[in-house]
């Protein structure tokens, strides 16, 4: 379940059973399983990626830190001290992927729910470097970026659902904020991943998904 605090009224929202929070106006809902089954499928294409084509951690919003310190201040559970510069000091975070506490900066790092390699293979190779800039800074949804441990971050990589997952104890988390980043930026699963996404989805009978699509 999501614990993180929310980035925006346009947050995505993933929930279980009774304990739903409010959808997001204009949200589309489903079951997890019915959000993967509707996911379209494609063959993976990784022709011309280049992680600089995906501009990140930008100042957006003007607020004066990238987006990599707005994730930062937004999900500590202890907060930074925010100095000039938005220069961060201090403060704890819960790196769920493999629950372990951080202290500091420095030993988070923010990854994109679905890597930028991904994106790319699933249909970020058709964007615009707009929307591409877009999706590597999106605020507009709890789940498309998120602190965790460097070493977590390292070994998920650029790899989907079907070649790495986090701790057991968080699947249900994962997956859904997974499939629900898919379907915020209109991308496709290949076919190794969509069975695995429904195989992971068999153990959380009870989740829905309520997500905004972005622009």
């Amino acid at each position: 379940m999501i614990t993180n605090l929310r980035r925006g009224l346009a947050a995505t929202a993933l929930a279980f059973a009774v304990l739903a929070p409010a959808t997001p106006a204009h949200a589309d809902e489903y079951t997890l399983t019915e959000a993967i089954t509707s996911l379209p499928i494609a063959e993976e294409i990784r022709d011309g990626y280049k992680r600089e084509l995906y501009p990140h951690w930008k100042d957006d919003d003007k607020n004066g830190c990238s987006a990599r310190s707005d994730v930062l201040i937004a999900e500590a559970i202890e907060a930074p001290t925010v100095g000039v510069n938005c220069t961060l000091t201090g403060g704890v975070w819960h790196s769920y992927y493999d629950d372990v506490l951080v202290q500091g900066p420095a030993g988070v790092d923010i990854d994109h729910m679905v890597p930028l390699a991904e994106v790319h293979d699933s249909g970020g190779y058709g964007w615009t470097t707009e929307r591409r800039r877009r999706y590597a800074n999106d605020l507009g949804s709890d789940v498309t970026l998120v602190g965790v441990t460097a070493r977590s971050n390292r070994q998920k990589s650029d790899q989907d659902p079907s070649t790495w997952m986090p701790a057991p104890a968080v699947h249900c988390r994962y997956i859904g904020e997974w499939v629900a980043t898919k379907h915020r930026w209109g991308l496709a699963v290949d076919q190794a991943e969509r069975e695995a996404l429904l195989r992971y989805a068999a153990d959380c009978p009870n989740a829905n998904l309520a997500f905004e699509r972005a622009s």
